[in-house]
């Protein structure tokens, strides 16, 4: 393979829907990216998408080593269908020592499963996505991203009461304990947000903070 900075390398297991989608956009970015699956017509599809693409079995330690898997500090294992395949691929990345692995999970407790073999990021995207959705459908949120612990970051309208005052004399974050991190104004671009960041009238807000009190945030908007 090219001589690479050895983050910008990834392996993805597995190219389906999942998989498949998440190397193309990686290698659109400019990481050279090993593509592995089982199926050797899914392979052909995306040979010249991605930098490289192979027919594996992902469980055998032999196969992953012949193809320098062992070598890839980052690792994303998007096997869906197949849980069992999706938790050994897991288990011998982890024993390879990969400093960095994602890994696709079906549900709650294959998520469990794949945290205890060695995956560092669990991934659930129709759980995750349902749950996004969730919070677009009440209408409150134009954008909504949770984080770990519950931190999360939304794209919001103002709120009256902020309206025609800088930051620095809302209150907002002694009110509610969040932080209006950018602004975007009709039309125009977002800006990072400063003290003296006068709100206007159908402005956009990118709220952070944690997750109830930037709902609570977002109830009074």
């Amino acid at each position: 393979m090219a001589n690479k900075n050895r983050a910008d390398r990834v392996v993805v297991i597995g190219l389906g829907r999942f998989g498949g989608s998440l190397a193309t956009e990686l290698a659109r970015g400019g990481c050279e990216v090993l593509g592995l699956d089982s199926r050797p017509q899914v392979v052909q599809r995306y040979a010249d998408r991605l930098t490289h693409a192979a027919v594996a079995d992902t469980t055998d330690d032999e196969a992953l080593t012949q193809l320098g898997v062992r070598e890839f500090q980052r690792a994303v294992v998007g096997i869906g269908t197949d849980i069992e395949a999706s938790i050994l691929t897991t288990s011998l990345l982890s024993d390879y020592e990969i400093p960095t692995i994602w890994a696709k999970a079906v549900n709650r407790q294959h998520a469990r499963i794949l945290e205890r073999v060695g995956a560092h990021h669990v991934i659930l995207p129709e759980y995750d996505m349902g749950e996004r959705v969730a919070h677009l459908v009440t209408g409150r949120m134009l954008d909504y991203i949770e984080f770990e612990d519950g931190y999360t970051i939304v794209k919001t309208v103002a709120p009256e009461e902020a309206i025609g005052k800088p930051l620095s004399e809302s209150g907002l974050r002694v009110k509610y304990g969040v932080t209006v991190v950018g602004v975007k104004p009709p039309g125009g671009e977002f800006t990072h947000a400063e003290p003296t960041t006068v709100i206007n009238r159908s402005d956009i807000l990118v709220v952070s903070g944690k997750r109830r009190n930037v709902e609570s945030f977002a109830d009074r908007t």
